[in-house]
């Protein structure tokens, strides 16, 4: 049978015994035996000549140095009037009804009522016997209970019991506002908290759960120290079932919540939580909100992987047995109101601008809320069938992670939609100078790079993305094809960026350098080279070589058909001079000019730079060398030969190894 249908009518003064004030702190108010209940009209009435008897009774057993001093069982009085209640109770509940008197009923009150308050500021109250019995004073406190309920349903509790049963039911109350008093004392007694971490500044009414490392990581999977040690869980327990077989359980459980409430409340300020609005966080600058960010994720994982399985095992074992059901009741309550909180920070973010470099951090949130969801499932499962309110509880907080889950997913999907959008937007009218690596190159394949790093959880991310979008499941990875789009749309970008160059020979030096460069990022990331695959690579590859070609044609194939006897430099076996001097005075100029413009230009990639400069020379040193040989002879020595073979091979090697260095020289400048 339910313990609280078993229990008396409640007075409605219950938890006067104290009060707050506007900081929280409790503050003891003035009572009787310092118990304060207020009484009915029959305590009022003889209440003075009572307490007189009491004071006298208490007065005159410590000078006879009875045994019992605290009121225990060891009272010989007490002790015999126990066996008497106990087997009225017994009674009550069996066939056979045995009768009790007012006589014994008000003794054994007033005796439960001394016990009450010589226990008031002694140590040991709550310590159980040496044989596992819960102590005398919560042994009385319960048997006056039952005694109260018996009286309650008795069929002669309406006449022969009445001023019994208010009676037993006033110190009944007093009792149990003592108990509350203590109850809400243990749970926030800072000194019971000794296993919790010490950089955690804690109000004296607090007790605290212990703080993770300092890496959060570290802390998953790790288990945490109890919030209490074993003794304080003992008594905890005692007191618990004893209010809870009083029909006090919703006061009972509504402190427990309240004390873990805050105490969770103080570890994840510990860790650097603090509690925002979603009007506060939608108006954060990013700089603001990624630091909100990263102690959000640290805080929430710490909740999920080890302060709340720290709770689930304080209320398994405070709520034991038979009232199991009631600890599972305040744990999932807690883990709904705290975790529900949390997200709510999440829906915040997702209410925020979209921007490409909120992805990473926003991922991170989405990755701690994906892995909160098998936890709560297990906690979900370790209820019993019949716990429709736990699983109410557990379910909707289940329910709004799976919402919240979702809500990020497609807010990561969008954000990286934005990279797209941000590539296409960029459409600038001015060339990079010396055709180098474009800033969006660079900012876009490190983007990516970082990206490549969440390939898992964007895969999962795009899954969600497209069966929202109706698109359904397939064994294609999502994220892959949508990295591809992404690089499509670069290299397109980038092939209209290099026809803002006016000389050709210096759009395919700039698509040879942002080509290149896309290609060491991808093969210097092991992630998003798996994710384009090699056949991606090899493209690049060709597209790099062909650029390469197209520049060698267009500057040095003019080059090099000045280098050619191509039937006009000689004549029936016979050399054209004058054509001979206009070919070396175009060589030299075309030398020049190369050396001049082409040195300026940028290669920063040394290997790709040594590629060129030997392909070049291994092509115009030879053809010169051969040149020379061939028609230096026929200008006279000296002036006429300083005038138009100006330079040997070497100068030609010396003046390509210049190339794509970024530095604008002359050939007249270098050799004066």
């Amino acid at each position: 049978m339910d313990s609280r249908s078993q229990a008396p009518y409640k007075s409605r003064c219950f938890s006067q015994a104290t009060t707050r004030d506007d900081g929280g702190r409790s503050l003891e108010v003035d009572r009787n035996f310092s118990l304060g209940a207020v009484r009915d009209k029959r305590d009022l009435q003889h209440g003075g000549a009572r307490e007189q008897a009491i004071k006298e009774e208490d007065e005159q057993e410590e000078g006879d140095g009875a045994p019992g001093g605290n009121g225990g069982e060891g009272d010989p009085d007490l002790a015999a009037l126990s066996l008497e209640i106990d087997a009225f109770i017994a009674g009550h509940d069996g066939d056979a009804p045995v009768t009790v008197t007012e006589a014994t009923l008000e003794k054994f009150a007033s005796a439960v009522e001394l016990m009450v308050a010589r226990s008031e500021g002694t140590e040991d109250k709550w310590a159980a016997e040496a044989s596992g019995e819960p102590s005398p004073l919560l042994a009385a406190i319960t048997r006056i209970a039952a005694l109260a309920s018996a009286l309650g349903k008795s069929p002669e509790g309406g006449g022969k019991h009445t001023a019994a049963l208010h009676r037993v039911t006033g110190v009944l109350h007093r009792a149990m506002a003592f108990l509350e008093d203590e109850f809400h004392a243990l749970l926030g007694d800072a000194r019971a908290s000794k296993a919790g971490n010490e950089q955690v500044a804690h109000e004296s009414d607090r007790c605290v759960l212990p703080l993770p490392p300092s890496d959060a990581s570290a802390a998953v999977g790790k288990e945490a120290a109890p919030p209490y040690p074993p003794e304080t869980v003992d008594r905890l327990r005692a007191m618990a079932d004893a209010m809870i077989a009083a029909g006090y359980s919703t006061e009972c459980t509504q402190m427990f919540l309240v004390a873990r409430r805050n105490a969770f409340d103080a570890a994840l300020q510990g860790l650097g939580y603090e509690k925002s609005n979603i009007d506060d966080v939608v108006k954060m600058t990013w700089e603001a909100l990624e630091a909100e960010i990263v102690t959000w994720t640290k805080a929430f994982r710490h909740a999920i992987n080890v302060a709340l399985s720290t709770e689930h095992d304080l209320c398994t074992r405070v709520f034991s047995r038979r009232h199991a059901a009631v600890g599972r009741g305040i744990f999932a309550d807690l883990a709904r109101c705290v975790m529900l909180h949390m997200l709510s920070f999440t829906e915040a973010v997702a209410m925020t601008k979209r921007a490409a470099e909120k992805l990473f951090k926003v991922l991170d949130m989405y990755e701690a809320v994906r892995d909160a969801s098998p936890v709560i499932e297990a906690f979900l499962s370790a209820d019993e069938p019949t716990s429709d309110h736990n699983n109410s509880a557990l379910a909707e907080l289940k329910a709004e992670i799976a919402s919240m889950r979702a809500r990020l997913s497609e807010f990561a999907a969008a954000i990286f939609h934005e990279l797209e959008g941000s590539i296409r937007a960029d459409a600038g009218k001015q060339p990079v100078p010396g055709g180098a690596v474009h800033p969006l190159t660079r900012y876009v394949m490190n983007y990516l790079k970082y990206a490549c790093e969440y390939n898992s959880t964007l895969e999962q991310v795009f899954r969600e993305h497209r069966r929202h979008d109706g698109g359904g499941d397939s064994d294609d990875n999502p994220f892959s094809a949508q990295l591809m789009d992404v690089m499509e749309l670069l290299h397109s970008n980038l092939e209209a960026k290099s026809r803002l160059y006016k000389d050709p020979s210096l759009s395919n030096i700039f698509l040879m350098n942002n080509g290149r460069y896309m290609l060491q990022k991808i093969r210097g990331s092991s992630e998003i080279n798996a994710m384009l695959g090699e056949a991606w690579a090899r493209k690049q590859s060709t597209n790099l070589r062909q650029y390469h070609k197209n520049y060698q044609r267009e500057t040095w194939s003019r080059v090099l058909g000045l280098l050619r006897d191509d039937g006009v430099l000689t004549v029936k076996g016979h050399v054209q001079k004058p054509v001979l001097k206009e070919r070396f005075k175009q060589f030299n100029a075309a030398m020049d000019e190369i050396h001049r413009t082409q040195g300026a230009w940028v290669v920063s990639d040394e290997q790709l730079q040594s590629e060129l400069r030997v392909s070049i020379a291994a092509v115009v040193v030879p053809a010169y060398r051969s040149f020379l040989g061939r028609f230096s002879q026929h200008f006279s020595a000296g002036r006429q030969t300083e005038k138009y073979v100006k330079l040997s091979a070497e100068d030609v090697e010396t003046i390509i190894d210049e190339l794509f260095d970024g530095n604008a020289t002359s050939m007249v400048r270098r050799r004066t």
